[in-house]
């Protein structure tokens, strides 16, 4: 089968690999539909590993070149013998995370801390940018009919943006900031609008971007370089500040733009992934007596929540979508154009067969 894989730093290939076997008797086969190239993927493109596996991965035993994609969705060609939650034909989506389920964190419900997570698409034998990807039962969860293939490969960073606006914790009628207008910050402000803000703000310097958190039409879209940022938070917020914030750029630069705007006892979550230390304002933190909260990836039971909550239209996460590509150009229409900061994109979505 064709696949894209992960060698090294600006490395991938497409390459002929062999299919994955059968299924085991809780595992699915399926057959990758659409799927998205995220952040994390773009970080190992540049980088070099960083979350792929140079050496055998303690749950998989798995190690680079990696099949790459872990935002997919797809169509269900074989059940284990023991799968009871889908069936031959069904369209699903991919939630990717495994987890050992037997370390603490796993037995206190929050799997997606596991001690050995792996990731199919960055740490498992096979991935969103492959034909064929086999997962465990407890990976794949329905689509329903009103919500479209690509849409289903928008639900995994729906679901990352979703569980850190929960973190933090909307309360109806909440201003709300979110910094950095990325497929992250994007889809923060639009699930945050979904459940109950008053008002969303949006702060974003990348004009392309500006421009793709405007024609969502939530509200306010601010240049967070320009003098007038402060005055214009006070002005909209009637001198209060912003009640929560969410952090989606991963600078220190949003992140001091989110102290200093949320009032006081307001919320900050960290949903934008720090790829270096960031400074931060300590005396500010205790003098507004502001919670700075952390978030990592998600609940790994939110999938049927987050496809219910996007199926009523309230949350419409296909916005995000800006191309369709095939996969023999996803080095260069994908991981190159986003890799630009000078790019127009926001999720590119790779069409995997013809």
């Amino acid at each position: 089968m064709k696949a894209a894989r992960f060698h090294g730093q600006k490395d991938i290939r497409i390459e002929e690999v062999a299919a994955p076997g059968a299924p085991l008797a809780d595992e699915v086969a399926v057959e990758v539909l659409y799927c998205g190239i995220c952040g994390t993927d773009l970080h190992e493109y540049v980088v070099g590993a960083i979350v792929t596996p140079t050496k055998p991965h303690p749950l998989t035993g798995v190690t680079n070149p990696q099949i790459l994609g872990h935002e997919f969705s797809a169509r269900v060609i074989e059940i284990g013998k023991d799968v009871r939650d889908v069936k031959v034909g069904d369209r699903v989506a991919i939630m990717p995370a495994i987890v050992c389920g037997r370390c603490i964190p796993c037995r206190t419900g929050r799997g997606h801390l596991c001690e050995l997570f792996a990731c199919t698409g960055l740490s498992a034998p096979t991935g969103g940018l492959g034909e064929i990807a086999i997962l465990k039962e407890y990976q794949v969860a329905k689509l329903p009919d009103s919500i479209s293939d690509q849409a289903g490969a928008v639900v995994e960073p729906a679901a990352v943006a979703a569980y850190g606006v929960d973190r933090a914790g909307v309360t109806g009628g909440d201003i709300i900031l979110v910094t950095g207008a990325g497929p992250i910050g994007a889809l923060s402000a639009l699930y945050a609008n979904a459940i109950g803000a008053s008002q969303v703000i949006i702060a974003e310097p990348n004009p392309h971007r500006a421009a793709f958190a405007k024609a969502l039409d939530l509200g306010p879209v601010l240049n967070p370089m320009d003098d007038s940022f402060a005055a214009t938070i006070a002005e909209l917020t009637e001198g209060r500040g912003v009640d929560m914030a969410v952090e989606a750029s991963g600078s220190t630069g949003g992140l001091t733009g989110c102290m200093n705007s949320v009032r006081r006892s307001g919320r900050i979550v960290q949903t934008g992934l720090h790829t270096k230390p960031a400074t931060i304002d300590a005396m500010k933190l205790s003098e507004k007596d502001i919670s700075y909260i952390g978030s990592w990836c998600y609940l790994l039971t939110d999938w049927p929540r987050v496809i219910r909550l996007a199926a009523t239209g309230k949350y419409p996460i296909e916005k995000m979508i800006s191309a369709v590509i095939g996969i023999d150009d996803v080095v260069t229409k994908g991981f190159d154009v986003l890799i630009d900061p000078k790019g127009d994109q926001m999720k590119v979505l790779v069409k995997v067969k013809k």
